[in-house]
């Protein structure tokens, strides 16, 4: 029987996965055109099983040389001489390749294991245009984990060689090139540190200008995830409307691959319910676990610190930032998987697991620094969960009368709201549904004036839209607004944070405290700061 996997190479017979045959013949595609490409996608993003699938896809009718740096060590990396003979072991070592004729075999082994006088790339190179110049077939090399030789100015002269070998082909199609270059990993070429100096000088490089654009999408799709959802309801007939599964996964994980393979994984394993409700049960476990993607965007956030307090920018403050990828910044967000493009051109956190994450990450950072308002969300816990189910309009009021009793009333209604109001309201909210509920913010609404925050509890789903009072007009419009949003939820209550810090001699606020709305056959429970 088949199973979820989430751990190294996906193999049809043995696990549940989505169909990759359009992706593969896309990537194909770039072969035969005989373009040099890179395959950059974040940690687990499936980029292993998709180069295993191009590999039996090309294996007819191309020669394929397929190699994985992590195989070579560090020592391989620290000299030229090195870099051969780690290179040419690794192609004498290939299994399940097209043989190496007779003479290029000798020419390596020749190479490998020389003796003084150190080999150099140039010799690799004429063995490999020899070795290309005999082969029946048109030869593809195939890289995967380039991220191994970050950081050595060896790979790039490697790199340079091969464009040299592209373009020589360009001018004269009886050149022996390969007839494809694929270099996979996390980082680009482009942002690869080369160590130029013995006193560690370094430079952004690219020495891959000759890169065609990758634009495969490789996340999974409602569709993608249905069907294997309909594979798996073939095997052990659950009832599950593979549909409804799937767009529900696919609303938290933004279809990375490996988010989409877990969040199934734990729905099988742990005996949960193919419907929403196993669905979050599912995203509860996966975000109290540690595992080697959420490992890794840790390490990348330490390592880079002003890409942590972009993200934090952008989701504790509301700031927005233009998608230009000419930022290096943007694009190294981009790189690791953690944003995207939205609809207005902006960048936005991948998915809601991330920013679920990250938001944890932020609040956790607000409490060890002695958060108040988060202590007295932690202490009146009990007052705001009441026979199993969470109370928010009491939630609102203990917000509201935390939040008095701890600031005050801000003089200032904007920068309150640009800076304070959904991390307080997050801080006081976080240990209340702590062990038992989800959270996200939803980002279509997220901004300086408006956002909605959405709760799952105990099979309860909560919306609560936070904004500024900005006068009846306006109120009344984002009324409208929330009845509209909750009726594509199918829910008819609703909840309002109006935060109302009208100056005297100016229009005058809303009355604090709890109101009673009813608008458009929606019921609005608003509580006013």
């Amino acid at each position: 029987m088949r199973e979820f996997n989430t751990t190294g190479l996906c193999v049809p017979r043995k696990h549940y996965m989505v169909d990759i045959s359009g992706r593969v013949a896309q990537m194909r595609a770039m072969v035969e055109h005989g373009d040099y490409f890179c395959v950059n996608r974040g940690r687990q993003y499936g980029k292993t099983t998709t180069l295993a699938a191009l590999r039996r896809e090309l294996a007819v009718d191309f020669a394929v040389t397929s190699l994985d740096f992590q195989r070579l060590s560090g020592a391989s990396f620290e000299s030229e001489g090195a870099f051969v003979r780690g290179f040419c072991r690794m192609l004498l070592r290939l299994r399940g390749a097209s043989p190496l004729p007779s003479q290029t075999r000798s020419s390596l082994q020749a190479l490998a294991g020389r003796d003084g006088r150190e080999p150099a790339l140039d010799e690799l190179f004429f063995v490999i245009e020899d070795w290309i110049a005999e082969s029946d077939l048109p030869v593809v090399l195939i890289i995967d984990e380039v991220d191994s030789a970050t950081n050595n100015q060896v790979f790039l002269d490697f790199l340079a060689q091969l464009r040299d070998q592209y373009l020589n082909r360009e001018e004269d199609v009886t050149y022996p090139a390969f007839r494809s270059v694929i270099l996979a990993g996390v980082t680009g070429v482009k942002h690869l540190k080369a160590k130029i100096r013995p006193e560690e000088e370094h430079k952004t490089n690219s020495p891959w200008n000759i890169a065609a654009d990758f634009r495969v999408d490789m996340s999974f799709s409602e569709t993608d995830v249905a069907g294997m959802l309909a594979e798996y309801e073939a095997d052990h007939t659950t009832g599950m409307d593979a549909t409804s599964v799937a767009r529900e996964i696919v609303e938290w994980t933004g279809g990375y691959p490996f988010l989409v393979s877990r969040v199934c994984q734990l729905v099988d394993e742990g005996g949960l319910d193919w419907d929403d409700t196993g669905v979050s049960e599912a995203i509860k476990a996966l975000l109290s676990e540690s595992n080697t993607l959420f490992d890794s965007l840790s390490g990348k956030l330490v390592n880079y610190p002003e890409l942590k307090e972009e993200l934090r920018g952008l989701m504790m403050s509301g700031e927005r930032i233009p998608y230009n990828p000419m930022r290096d910044d943007v694009a190294q967000l981009n790189m690791f998987s953690f944003v995207r493009r939205d609809d207005r051109n902006s960048v936005q956190v991948a998915n809601r697991v991330f920013e679920t994450l990250l938001y944890d990450l932020f609040i956790g950072e607000e409490k060890t620094r002695g958060s108040r308002i988060y202590a007295e969300g932690d202490l009146g816990r009990s007052l705001y969960v009441r026979g199993g189910r969470l109370d928010m309009p009491a939630v609102l009021e203990g917000f509201r009368r935390a939040y008095v009793e701890v600031f005050g009333p801000p003089e200032d209604g904007e920068r309150f709201c640009e800076d304070e109001g959904r991390k307080q309201f997050l801080l006081f909210l976080k240990p209340i549904i702590n062990g038992t509920g989800n959270y996200y913010v939803e980002a279509q609404t997220r901004d300086r004036t408006r956002t909605d925050v959405v709760v799952d509890y105990a099979g309860e789903r909560f919306v609560v839209e936070l904004k500024l009072w900005r006068g009846p007009a306006y109120n009344e419009a984002g009324e409208a607004q929330l009845a509209g949003y909750l009726e594509s939820l199918g829910l008819d209550v609703g909840y309002l944070l109006t935060f109302s810090f009208r100056k005297t001699g100016k229009e005058p606020g809303k009355e604090p405290g709890l109101h009673r709305v009813e608008t458009c056959g929606k019921l609005l429970w608003e509580e006013v700061v």
